[in-house]
């Protein structure tokens, strides 16, 4: 049984969620609750920089980060199923997928900004800097919502789409009407979407 080290909030872990199961490999992976704030936590030792997700081979070996997780599974479900073997279509694949990390790496360090600095301390330059990001991939993307509903790169924008709900409340929807229809077509057509919405 494979492990999959995760915190249920996290974006890059839903990802991966979503990915095992679109590959039909969930039920061969057991979820394993990891808090990366607490130093005693394992997932220090598992993963040195202590982040999630993390996957746990049967050998022991242990794979990280997100992206290197989904192309694992991608293998062992036979390949080319959702990082699609041809070149042109695979790179354009693995840019969305780039550049939808992208948008949950920033989302997340605004999110440690709120969190774990007081008011007085928070760097507004900082805040501006890791928006501007989000800002400028969303634009990106609601000009060409991508036309694929179950390949690495839809499935990482679903899910830095869904962090920005959870974590900000839905404030892109009112600028990115494409954005919002193309979700709710990724979301009917991948059940697992919803299955792990974090809900806390």
């Amino acid at each position: 049984m494979l492990v999959l080290r995760a915190a249920a909030p996290s974006p890059f872990a839903r990802k991966v969620r979503i990915a095992a199961a679109v590959l039909e490999l969930d039920d061969r992976i057991e979820i394993s609750a990891a808090d990366t704030g607490d130093p005693d936590d394992l997932l220090r030792k598992q993963n040195p920089l202590g982040k999630v997700p993390a996957l746990i081979l049967e050998s022991g070996e242990v794979l990280y980060d997100s992206a290197v997780i989904v192309e694992y599974l991608d293998a062992l479900a036979g390949g080319g199923q959702i990082i699609p073997a041809d070149p042109a279509t695979r790179f354009r694949s693995l840019t969305q997928q780039a550049l939808a990390d992208g948008i949950m790496d920033a989302a997340v360090l605004l999110r440690y900004e709120s969190l774990w600095r007081e008011p007085d301390e928070r760097s507004e330059k900082w805040i501006v800097y890791q928006g501007d990001k989000i800002s400028r991939a969303l634009a990106a993307f609601e000009a060409a919502p991508p036309e694929e509903l179950s390949d690495i790169g839809t499935i990482a924008l679903a899910c830095a789409l869904g962090y920005l709900d959870l974590r900000f409340e839905g404030a892109w929807r009112a600028d990115h009407p494409r954005l919002v229809a193309w979700l709710d077509l990724f979301s009917d057509a991948t059940p697992s979407f919803e299955a792990t919405r974090f809900r806390g």
